[in-house]
C-alpha cells in the first residue's frame, strides 16, 4: 500500500483505513463517501471541502505551544494571534473562524479597505484588529471609526507620511484614537521565494532614522502614549528557524531601545506571519525544518533574554500565522475525466494482410512480452515507434499504419507496466519517467491551485480510495483549461503514481490537500472557470457529520455578469439568432431555446457520465 506521504503532511488529521482517505475525527468518515453523497445530489465538477474543526485545532495548537513556553521561561508578556485576511477572505472561512475564537485574544489583520470592513463587522469584541499595508486618509479614518466602535485596533505605519495623516485625522475626529504601530525594516530577511518580504530593501517598514523621527513626531503631538507596537515580517513559509532567530534578536533590541527612549506604552511586538506548513509528501523533501514547539520556544526565550538584559518589560507577542491556521482546513476534490492511453485499445487495431515489417515486429513484441524481457521489449517498441513516425513523415507509410503503431506501442507500455509492477520501486522509476499516463481532471489549476502554476508550490495529492491497491501508472495531471501550462507534470524527484482505471466503468477522484491558504482568493478565472462548488463538513458531539454552507459554483450567466456583460443583451441576441435560423425547424425552436437556457444556468465545469451505475 502506498500512503502518498500522508504520515509526512497530514499530522494525523487524515488517515488511510480500508483503502480510503478518512477524516481522523468523529466517526472518521471517508472523504470519498462524502463526495459521492454530494454528487448524488447533482453537484458535479470539482468540489472544495472545508473542515472547520481543523481551523480550531490549529489555533488551539498555537496557543498551547506559546503558553507552555511562556510558563517554562517565566515570561511576563501575553500572547495574541491574528488571522491575515489576505490568506483567505471567503465568508465560509472567516465567519466560522470568528465563531470558534470567541473568548480568546484572536483577531483579524487587514491590508485594504474591504478587508478592514470585514474585520470591523466580524472581529470579536475585545480581540485585536491590525491594519497593515499602505493607507490613505480614508483608510486611516476607517481605523478611527473602528476605535469609536470599541474595537482594539492598531494602525501599523509603513511610512512617515502615514503617521502625518494619522496626526491630522486625530485632530479632525478626536478621541478615542486607535493604537499606533510602527513597522520596522530589518536587515534580517527570510528564506525561499518570499524572502524579499524582509531585509533592508524590503517593500515595507521604517529605517532606524525614520523610527527616531517618528518618535519625535509622536512626542511633539502628545501622541506618544498611543505608540504601543512594533511590527516586522520576514516572509511567508519560513522553512528554517535560523532567519527568524536573527530577526527576533534585531527586533527585540529595537523594541528595548525605543522603550528606553520614552515609548513606555510600547508593550507589543508583532512577529508577522511565516510559520511554515509541511506540504511535502516524499521523504527528504521537507519544506519545514522545525516544530511548532521549537518555534514558540525560540521566540519566547529570545525575547525574554533581550528584555532581561536591557531591563525592559517582556513584550506582548502577536503572531499572524495565517497559512498555519488556514491551509489544512480545505481539500480540493477533482474527478478524473479520462486516461489518455485508454484511447488506444486492442479492438481499435486494424492490421492489414501485409503490414510494414516494423509494425509486424511491434505486434510480435506485444504478444511475446513477459516479465523477463519486458524492459528490453519496451525499449525496442519505443525505437520502432520513432522509426515508423519518421517513415510516415517521409510518406512511406499511411495513416492507418501510423494508427496501428500508436495503438501497439501503448499496449506494450501498459503490458510492461503491469508485468513490472511487483519489481522494486527504483528499478522501474526511470522507465515510468518515460511513459507517464496522462490523467485529465475536471478542474482548473489556474483557479484552484494558482500557487502551483505561479510559484511552483507543491500540494499533497492522493486518490481518495483504492489505497489498498498498488498504483501502477506514473501520472501527469492535466486540467480542462485550453492552456498547456495547465499541467502538473510527472517529476522523477517526487513521482506521483496512480491507478489504471476504466473511467467508463468507475469513478476516480483525486484529493489535493492543504489548499486553504491563498489558493482561493488568488485563483484566476482563466477560461472563465470559477470557484468550484464548496461546502463545509461539521461534526456534532456524537461524531456524526453534517454538510453545511453549500455554495454551488457560479453559472455561466453569473460569470458573464461579473465581467460586466449585459446579460439581457446576450439572452436577446441568442434568442433572436435561434428564432431567425434557417437550420432550426419551427417545431424545434422551443426545444433548442429551452436547452440553451438550461446550459446557461449550469456552471462551466464539465459533466461526467458514468455508465456503470446503469449496468
Amino acid at each position: 500500500m502506498l500512503d502518498y506521504g500522508i504520515r509526512i503532511w497530514s499530522d494525523d488529521d487524515f488517515k488511510i483505513e480500508k483503502g480510503k482517505i478518512v477524516v481522523n475525527y468523529g466517526k472518521k468518515p471517508a472523504i470519498i463517501d462524502i463526495v459521492k453523497d454530494i454528487r448524488d445530489e447533482g453537484y458535479k465538477g470539482p468540489l472544495l471541502i472545508r473542515f472547520p474543526h481543523l481551523i480550531k485545532e490549529q489555533i488551539d495548537l498555537l496557543f498551547k505551544a506559546f503558553k507552555k513556553s511562556m510558563k517554562e521561561y517565566g515570561y511576563q508578556g501575553g500572547f495574541n494571534a491574528l488571522f491575515p485576511l489576505k490568506v483567505n477572505q471567503f465568508p465560509n472561512f472567516v465567519i466560522p473562524l470568528m465563531e470558534m475564537t470567541k473568548g480568546i485574544p484572536y483577531g483579524l489583520e487587514a491590508g485594504s479597505k474591504p478587508e478592514l470592513i470585514i474585520a470591523m463587522a466580524y472581529n470579536n469584541p475585545g480581540s485585536p484588529i491590525m491594519v497593515n499595508g499602505f493607507k490613505d486618509k480614508e483608510m486611516i479614518s476607517l481605523g478611527f471609526i473602528a476605535a469609536k466602535m470599541g474595537h482594539d485596533i492598531t494602525l501599523t505605519i509603513e511610512g512617515l507620511n502615514e503617521l502625518e495623516t494619522i496626526l491630522t485625522v486625530a485632530k479632525e475626529m478626536g478621541k478615542p484614537y486607535p493604537k499606533i504601530g510602527l513597522r520596522i525594516r530589518l536587515h534580517s530577511s527570510g528564506i525561499g521565494i518570499w524572502a524579499k518580504s524582509g531585509g533592508i530593501n524590503s517593500k515595507f517598514g521604517l529605517t532606524s532614522s525614520e523610527l527616531i523621527e517618528a518618535m519625535n513626531m509622536l512626542k511633539n503631538s502628545n501622541m506618544l502614549e498611543y505608540f504601543t507596537m512594533i511590527h516586522f515580517h520576514i516572509g511567508s513559509q519560513i522553512s528554517e528557524i535560523s532567519p527568524l532567530k536573527k530577526a527576533l534578536r534585531e527586533a527585540g533590541n529595537i523594541h528595548a531601545e525605543l522603550y528606553k527612549m520614552g515609548a513606555h506604552n510600547l508593550k507589543s511586538i508583532d512577529l508577522g506571519g511565516g510559520l511554515a506548513v509541511e506540504y511535502a509528501q516524499h521523504d527528504g523533501l521537507s519544506q519545514r525544518h522545525y516544530t511548532l514547539e521549537e518555534y514558540a520556544s525560540d521566540v519566547v526565550f529570545l525575547l525574554k533574554t533581550i528584555a532581561h538584559n536591557k531591563h525592559v518589560p517582556d513584550p506582548d507577542i502577536y503572531l499572524e500565522a495565517g497559512r498555519f491556521v488556514a491551509a489544512k482546513h480545505a481539500v480540493l476534490v477533482a474527478p478524473v475525466l479520462e486516461l489518455f492511453s485508454q484511447e488506444y485499445d486492442q479492438r481499435e487495431l486494424q492490421l492489414k494482410p501485409k503490414n510494414p515489417p516494423l509494425i509486424d515486429e511491434l505486434y510480435e513484441l506485444y504478444n511475446l512480452m513477459n516479465e523477463k524481457n519486458a524492459i528490453e521489449y519496451l525499449h525496442d517498441s519505443l525505437d520502432h515507434m520513432e522509426s515508423l513516425l519518421t517513415l510516415f513523415d517521409l510518406g512511406y507509410i499511411d495513416l492507418l499504419d501510423r494508427s496501428n503503431t500508436e495503438i501497439l506501442v501503448h499496449l506494450i507500455i501498459k503490458k510492461a507496466v503491469d508485468l513490472l509492477k511487483h519489481k522494486k520501486y527504483d528499478e522501474i522509476l526511470n522507465i515510468q519517467n518515460m511513459i507517464q499516463e496522462k490523467y485529465l481532471l475536471n478542474c482548473s489549476f489556474f483557479q484552484s491551485l494558482p500557487d502551483y502554476w505561479g510559484l511552483g508550490q507543491t500540494f499533497p495529492v492522493t486518490p481518495l480510495d483504492r489505497l489498498n491497491e498498488k498504483p501502477t501508472r506514473s501520472a501527469s495531471l492535466w486540467d480542462i483549461t485550453c492552456d498547456s501550462d495547465g499541467e502538473i507534470a510527472f517529476d522523477i524527484r517526487k513521482p506521483l503514481f496512480l491507478h489504471d482505471v476504466d473511467i467508463n466503468k468507475e469513478e476516480y477522484f483525486l484529493g489535493f490537500f492543504l489548499v486553504g491558504a491563498y489558493q482561493e482568493i488568488l485563483g484566476m478565472q482563466h477560461n472563465l472557470f470559477t470557484h468550484p462548488t464548496e461546502f463545509s463538513v461539521v461534526f456534532d458531539d456524537e461524531g456524526n457529520y453534517e454538510i453545511t454552507n453549500l455554495l454551488e459554483a457560479q453559472n455561466i450567466l453569473d460569470i458573464l455578469d461579473d465581467l460586466d456583460y449585459d446579460i439581457k443583451d446576450i439572452e436577446r441576441k441568442l434568442k433572436q439568432y435561434i428564432e431567425e435560423s434557417d437550420y432550426i425547424s419551427d417545431d424545434k425552436r422551443k426545444d433548442v431555446l429551452g436547452r440553451l437556457y438550461l446550459y446557461l444556468s449550469e456552471n462551466a465545469y464539465l459533466k461526467t457520465i458514468v455508465s456503470y451505475k446503469d449496468e
